[in-house]
This record gives C-alpha cells, structure tokens and sequence, in this order.
C-alpha cells in the first residue's frame, strides 16, 4: 500500500479540536482521532476536508469569545 497509489482507501479522520486529516482505511485512528465517515481516495478525502473544515483554527479557540 502506498500513500500515493490511486488504489489505496483513505478515510477522513478529525480530533477533539475539530482538526481534520486522512488516513488509510484499513487502519484504526491513531489515539485521539475518530472517523468522520468518509472514505475514498486520497483526493476525494482531501476535497471533503477543504469543504467542511473552513475555518482553521482549533475548536479551542474557535469557542473562546474572548479569541
């Protein structure tokens, strides 16, 4: 399995502050990651992280009035 080959599966993971990434999708999370339910190329991963993780910043202070 490559990271680069059209072949491989990515599932789209997110953290606790609502940051995003892929992962293959043969695999558990790493700690602290949960699966966001999409899977799909690496591409296809990417274009759906850039679609719903619009803003940034860590949930943290995303929340923080004060921020």
């Amino acid at each position: 399995m490559s990271i680069d080959s059209p072949e491989t599966v990515f599932q789209v993971v997110v953290n606790q502050e609502g940051q995003y990434s892929v992962w293959f999708a043969d695999r558990v999370p790493p700690k602290g990651w949960e699966t966001d339910g999409t899977t799909g190329t690496k591409d296809e991963c990417l274009q759906h992280i850039e679609a719903v993780w619009t803003d940034m910043r860590p949930r943290s202070l995303r929340e923080d009035p004060a921020a």
